[in-house]
């Protein structure tokens, strides 16, 4: 079994917008003060990423509601804009039901 400082060693160490949870929780102003000024600030635990701490107002805009003019405008902007959709309709037999 490796020796315990091997272990610790072996975790990748935080970069830049990276925290390890115990730094994030002992700072958390700053984590937040970034986040708002330099973007996304990941947690990690146990060496992997676990959350990411981004600005409200970017959060706003990556969740805003999808409604149906996005999609029209969507389509509206597709290259396929101007390919043709043939609308098939089908009959199925209707069957009485008695009240």
């Amino acid at each position: 079994m490796p020796a315990p400082s091997t272990l610790k060693t072996s975790r990748r160490p935080p970069g830049p917008g990276r925290w390890r949870l115990q730094d994030a929780k002992a700072q958390f102003s700053e984590l937040v003060r970034r986040a708002r000024e330099k973007g996304p600030q990941r947690v990690t635990v146990h060496g992997k990423d676990a959350v990411v701490v981004v600005d409200a107002d970017e959060w706003d805009r990556l969740k805003k509601p999808v409604s149906e003019l996005d999609l029209v405008e969507a389509l509206a902007a597709s290259p396929l804009r101007d390919l043709p959709i043939e609308r098939l309709s089908v009959r199925s037999p209707v069957r009485e039901v008695k009240l």
